[in-house]
């Protein structure tokens, strides 16, 4: 379980809310990554037309195979050897291995689900909500608000899982916006603007633009460093290289 940074949720109350705020019903499809011994998967398997579960670990692989009903299909794989986009589901519902959570999620967001509510490590729920000027606020803050409408549900105590982790968890909601947040040029060239910038964090944005882009920048963000721009900011900024490049 540790190695792949699993740590299993045994409160079967969290599981319960988790799964009432996905509201799920009798026509979802369900795609629940790292389902461990099944907690959440039993739930979901009561309220959904059909569940999705992916497992790396053969032996869980083994023991839910034995527990859980027909209308369950386990998948035994890496998730991040998956492309989710040819996996036909409606919603998410996981508690995501915490070491894998930023890949997964990146993944997550180039599919088409409904909604998704996931149990994410409590620091790592806090940088998905961020906004400017806060610690917590990164590249994943600023796709986030771009992609999606996102909030923190609850914070869920560490005895709630197994092995005991260092930190609390947090149930998260995020449904995908039906058209982003703002309008950018290039989604490659923002996510790519997004790295650098934010790998630079402690540098102004005239410098790092100077050095990467070889362009001049206005008054309005020269300054500035990227931790203080607005989201709708930043899209203008990149916007506005993309142009003189």
């Amino acid at each position: 379980m540790r190695k792949w940074g699993q740590h299993l949720l045994i409160d079967e109350r969290v599981a319960k809310r988790e799964v009432d705020y996905a509201e799920i019903t009798k026509s979802d499809t369900v795609l629940e990554i790292g389902p461990g011994k099944g907690i959440l998967t039993k739930i979901l398997a009561e309220r959904a037309s059909k569940v999705i579960a992916i497992e790396i670990d053969k032996r869980f692989v083994n023991y839910l195979e034995k527990i859980l009903p027909e209308n369950v299909e386990i998948i035994h794989a890496d998730v991040m050897d998956i492309d989710l986009r040819e996996i036909q589901f409606d919603k998410v519902v996981s508690n995501l291995p915490f070491e894998i959570s930023s890949p997964i999620t990146f993944k997550l967001l180039e599919t088409n689900f409904s909604k998704a509510v996931i149990i994410y490590q409590k620091e790592f729920a806090k940088r998905i909500v961020a906004r400017p000027r806060s610690k917590d606020y990164s590249r994943l803050s600023v796709v986030m608000y771009y992609k999606t409408i996102s909030r923190i549900l609850e914070t869920v105590p560490k005895t709630a899982f197994r092995p005991i982790p260092k930190v609390d968890g947090a149930i998260v909601e995020i449904v995908p916006r039906e058209s982003p947040a703002f309008f950018v040029m290039d989604e490659n060239f923002f996510y790519e603007f997004l790295n650098r910038v934010f790998s630079n964090r402690r540098k102004t944005l005239g410098k790092i633009v100077k050095n990467y882009y070889g362009i001049e920048i206005g008054e309005k963000f020269y300054k500035k460093r990227i931790e203080e721009l607005e989201p709708e900011e930043i899209g203008e900024l990149c916007n506005y290289i993309l142009e003189r490049i």
